[in-house]
């Protein structure tokens, strides 16, 4: 029997792990990876900030923000889109004055090339040699070599950038008024489950008292800012309608579903497969 070995070189196929240790030490080819529980974030964390939340507001697509971060987050976009707005509007003034200077060049040439023309015309009746026209000595040809015959990079157009702030991860205006502050229901540290419920499990459920995390779909209630399972939703709170924390009458824009951070099961809901193409 012949001895294996994984970089043996005398088999007539190109086995596997040949393949992906060539890929590698080329650098070209397309890379796979698959996302760990480490690199998905809680429930409760922040999309900016990617931290346990303090003061959490929701955006009414159900992506929870940390305030003090979204205060500094508005300014910041506000100021880059006039910075975009002035670089702009000097790509455009810079343009316009290239036009303007090859319309000038334009009109100039066409009146040099009229007198030249009327120049040819009148030396033609007196000499013989001004109908062969310009000599190949006097083509210029353009080279690479000389700087300043290189071609030049034009530069990228810029879009006239929107006005108003959009929220990172929903991608659609985003502004204060339209945010639900959140009041997350502790867990209760003095009982006995807590030695058998992980760290990460902070928060339960304002009705049920059900652990939540990010296997348990979740809920905000518009009128009190609660938290609950959206089993609970289904099973006792959308029979009458009513927010059982406040007592005021739900509606269902007033029913937000949170977004969840995910798991490391393929069965959760988020791509936690990733590609790089190289």
């Amino acid at each position: 029997m012949t001895r294996y070995g994984k970089n043996c070189t005398a088999g007539a196929v190109y086995t596997y792990h040949e393949k992906r240790k060539g890929t590698a030490a080329s650098g070209y080819g397309t890379q796979n990876i698959r996302l760990s529980r480490d690199a998905v974030k809680d429930f409760d964390c922040c999309c900016l900030s990617l931290q346990p939340c303090h003061d959490p507001v929701f955006t009414p697509d159900g992506y929870r923000y940390e305030r003090e971060a979204l205060l500094e987050y508005i300014p910041h976009q506000q100021k880059e889109i006039v910075r975009q707005m002035k670089a702009c509007e000097k790509q455009r003034g810079t343009r316009r004055e290239q036009q303007k200077e090859l319309q000038r060049a334009a009109s100039q040439d066409h009146v040099r090339g009229f007198l030249e023309e009327s120049a040819n015309a009148l030396s033609a009746t007196s000499s013989d040699d001004a109908e062969a026209g310009p000599s190949d000595k006097d083509k210029v040809l353009p080279s690479v070599w000389i700087p300043s015959l290189t071609p030049e990079a034009k530069a990228t157009k810029l879009e006239k950038p929107c006005r108003t702030v959009t929220c990172p991860m929903w991608g659609k205006p985003l502004h204060m008024s339209d945010l639900t502050p959140v009041h997350f229901a502790p867990l209760d540290s003095s009982g006995d489950r807590m030695g058998l419920i992980t760290s990460s499990e902070r928060y339960v459920c304002a009705v049920t008292r059900d652990n939540l995390s990010n296997t348990t779909p979740c809920a905000v209630l518009q009128p009190s800012g609660a938290v609950v399972t959206l089993e609970c939703v289904e099973k006792l709170i959308r029979k009458d309608m009513v927010d059982p924390v406040s007592g005021d009458k739900l509606t269902d824009r007033g029913i937000i579903v949170l977004q969840r951070g995910g798991t490391d099961f393929a069965g959760s809901g988020v791509k936690l497969q990733r590609n790089r193409d190289r």
